[in-house]
């Protein structure tokens, strides 16, 4: 019985005091923070179904040292402010900063855009609810 509680507490001081090997993607991000801001559609822009329209925004990366490779960006649709979402986009590399996209026939006043962010073990998937630019996607006439 001595033996195992001995065993246990050198595990137990092992694990206190030994330096973290890697960061998992639950690990608190360190330095600043993920911040994106979208140019385009603008606030309050009408779009029509079947419309090409370059979804472009400017992006600040968290302050993590790992190649951006390791780093991914997606993108998803609100119809709804915010509350539900679709995927529009899948895993696409950070450094692009716009894609161009067919508007789909899904009428609504109130389309949101998520720009989210993430690294594979370095930073955790992170939202860029881009709430202060909602857009209009008209019915088709």
């Amino acid at each position: 019985m001595k033996t195992q509680r001995f065993i246990i507490t050198l595990f137990a001081l092992a694990f206190t005091f030994a330096p973290q090997s890697f960061r998992t993607a639950s690990a608190e991000p360190k330095g600043s923070k993920y911040h994106v801001e979208l140019i385009s559609p603008r606030a309050g822009e009408v779009l029509m179904p079947g419309q090409v329209v370059r979804v472009e925004w400017k992006s600040v990366f968290p302050d993590v040292y790992v190649d951006l490779s390791w780093c991914e960006t997606e993108i998803r649709l609100s119809l709804d402010g915010g509350t539900t979402f679709t995927w529009i986009t899948g895993e696409r590399d950070p450094r692009e900063k716009h894609f161009d996209w067919t508007v789909p026939n899904t009428p609504t006043n109130a389309a949101v855009l998520d720009i989210r962010f993430g690294c594979l073990g370095y930073y955790p998937e992170t939202e860029g609810l881009q709430v202060q630019s909602a857009f209009v996607i008209s019915a088709l006439k």
